[in-house]
């Protein structure tokens, strides 16, 4: 049954009291503190139950089946999530798409997509990245041309994650090639299991099946299915960039990763080194520090105002910080760092898994060097060339 709470007029403490309880006996232990990312089989329970409860999508406004949680709050929610090791669930729909159609989606997009998201019906991937277009987003070829009433696309999309989870992706597609490379984009939500639609699956340096390939061979899909103006996506690319972009920044797995370095410094007996409580106290300043950040830039979300290019001082804090805390994981950790299962089976002390998962995020989403370029030009004004 939907909780009809009212969060926001709650005390921090009886809210983090509230959601403690409510991961603690509702999340399975089995799922706890996975090595990996888990698939949709494995999480779908949990996520119906998030969206049962109206949880599944703390941000969006109460009116659409959304929490309506404030920065804080959402926080506050993140951690205890965290805390017990719950796993993220298929969050493509709940964190990037739909924020974005109740910005730039039609009434009907709105009518259609949103509850099928809440449902778990529509399990959503992203399509930005092809071969050629990574950090240079604009550059994309996968191809929309309209016959009819009817969008027909061609080409090819990469480093789609879990994508082979999902029954719906959205896209960036070009539909027209005479003007400026932002100038013709659109944006398109497409049905992964229509024909034409053929995948292929990435491993990761971990071994898993967390990425894939996707193509597209005259596809169609309706001409109705086209977000905001034709030609009109890199308005909306952008906004979801700088969406993704501040949840990409999010505390989350800097503070799950601290917490795996205190068990590990812990059982292996230098928790109360000097020198190490030095470089652990240094690295939690930190992510407190990142922690008010990310509030800043959730708040300026909620409040409707549009994020600008400074957002990527967030993911690069974040990124690097994630990095440094498992490196020293690793370091602390020692020979067993090289284990794939923990001692006694305790997959929250497993080292290389936080150090494998750590090393790509300063890459996806935007490179290191690509958002250091960008608040160069951007924000500082800095000449270029």
């Amino acid at each position: 049954m939907k909780d009809v709470t009212d969060y926001n007029a709650l005390s921090d403490a009886d809210f983090r009291a509230m959601v403690r309880a409510f991961v603690e006996t509702e999340y399975p232990d089995i799922r706890r503190y996975a090595l990996s990312r888990l698939h949709w089989d494995e999480v779908k329970p949990w996520y119906l139950k998030l969206s049962e409860r109206g949880w599944l999508c703390p941000t969006w406004p109460v009116e659409h089946g959304g929490m309506g949680l404030t920065a804080g709050k959402h926080l506050i929610m993140i951690e205890e999530f965290e805390r017990f090791g719950a796993a993220r669930v298929n969050d493509i729909g709940p964190v990037m798409l739909g924020p974005l159609l109740l910005k730039y989606g039609s009434e009907a997009q709105k009518a259609h997509f949103l509850p099928k998201i809440l449902s778990g019906e529509h399990i959503w991937a992203q399509g930005y990245s092809e071969p050629g277009a990574g950090s240079d987003l604009a550059a994309v070829r996968c191809e929309a041309v309209l016959d009819g009433d009817e969008w027909v696309i061609n080409g090819q999309k990469t480093w789609t994650t879990l994508g082979m989870d999902a029954n719906w992706i959205f896209i960036l597609a070009r539909t027209d090639k005479t003007v400026k490379k932002q100038a013709g984009i659109s944006f398109l939500l497409v049905p992964m299991e229509a024909k034409g639609v053929t995948q292929r699956p990435i491993l990761n340096l971990d071994l898993e099946e967390e990425f894939c390939e996707v193509f597209f061979d005259d596809m169609r899909v309706p001409a109705d299915h086209i977000v905001g103006e034709v030609n009109g996506g890199w308005t909306a690319a952008k906004a979801l960039l700088g969406h993704e972009r501040v949840f990409i920044g999010a505390p989350r797995l800097s503070a799950s990763a601290m917490a795996r370095l205190e068990r590990i410094a812990r059982r292996v007996g230098v928790w109360d080194d000097p020198v190490f409580r030095d470089r652990f106290v240094a690295l939690q300043c930190d992510v407190a520090d990142l922690s008010d950040l990310f509030e800043t830039y959730v708040d300026k979300l909620r409040g409707g105002q549009e994020i600008g290019a400074d957002v990527a001082m967030l993911k690069i804090f974040q990124s690097e910080l994630y990095q440094r805390i498992s490196e020293l994981a690793m370091e602390v950790a020692g020979e067993e760092a090289g284990l794939r299962h923990a001692p006694a089976g305790d997959r929250r002390n497993h080292a290389a898994a936080v150090y494998l998962s750590a090393r790509p995020t300063t890459i996806f989403g935007g490179s290191t060097e690509g958002m250091r370029s960008m608040l160069a030009k951007a924000v500082l004004g800095l000449p270029t060339g």
